[in-house]
């Protein structure tokens, strides 16, 4: 697992509840990390109040319980995406097609990559160059 760097405790403070140590947020895996550093990233850019975000967590997280998941941490950046995903549609950022075709961009880059090697995404298509 690693940590990481301090985040504003009162912003910490604001999400619902979230893996975390003394130190911080805890990640087990590091797109977990990067999804964390892009939401901080896009609220601190002004795409979306802290305050917008934590309400756009709390909602995936409330929408998950009541489809019945487990309530026992495994799928919590699951959620973070799913409503990191949400607000980038939402306010325009992307639109929900772009995301569906860079997703199965990256599974399949991921499906070619042989064991232990890191997953590279090649740019493809007519904008490529």
């Amino acid at each position: 697992m690693t940590t990481s760097p301090r985040l504003d405790p009162d912003r910490l403070a604001a999400l619902p509840p979230l893996p975390r140590d003394d130190d911080g947020p805890v990640f087990e895996e590091p797109w977990q990390a990067q999804a964390f550093a892009l939401a901080v990233k896009l609220s601190e850019q002004g795409h979306f109040s802290w305050k917008t975000w934590a309400q756009a967590l709390a909602e995936e997280l409330a929408a998950a319980a009541a489809r019945g998941e487990p309530d026992d941490g495994s799928r919590y950046y699951h959620h973070w995406v799913a409503a990191l995903e949400r607000l980038v549609t939402d306010r325009g950022l992307s639109d929900g097609s772009a995301l569906e075709i860079r997703k199965e961009a990256w599974a399949d880059a991921y499906r070619h990559t042989p064991h232990g090697q890191p997953v590279e995404l090649r740019e493809s298509g007519p904008s490529s160059t």
